[in-house]
């Protein structure tokens, strides 16, 4: 079983989404277990898209740009440096600002229970 891998070596999730890229890195394939799983998102649109919700609970950390987020009815900014967890059930969505390069976040899945 091969426990590592490089952005260069992953494809973008879904191809026809403009405005949300996502590269999943590390999951089951590479030994994590219990939902584990890691990857780097890119938002590109200055607009909230649909939220998502997780049966598990999410951790960001945010590498690039700044922008804004809403984890339930709390909204807060992001910026380089930031890091916040979503817990399990909880709706979450993020957007860039105006005026920044793409928000580029590093996520990770865990089980929450």
């Amino acid at each position: 079983m091969k426990y590592y891998v490089s952005l260069n070596d992953v494809q973008v999730k879904d191809p026809n989404n403009k405005n949300y890229q996502q590269y999943d890195l590390i999951g089951e394939k590479n030994g994590c277990t219990n939902k584990c799983r890691t990857g780097i998102g890119i938002h590109s649109t200055e607009e909230y898209g649909k939220p998502s919700v997780h049966d598990d609970q999410e951790g960001f950390f945010i590498l690039e740009g700044t922008g804004w987020t809403k984890v339930g009815d709390q909204e807060f900014r992001l910026e380089p440096g930031m890091s916040y967890i979503v817990p399990v059930g909880v709706s979450h969505v993020s957007k860039k600002d105006k005026d920044s390069v793409d928000l580029k976040t590093f996520f990770f899945h865990a089980a929450g229970n």
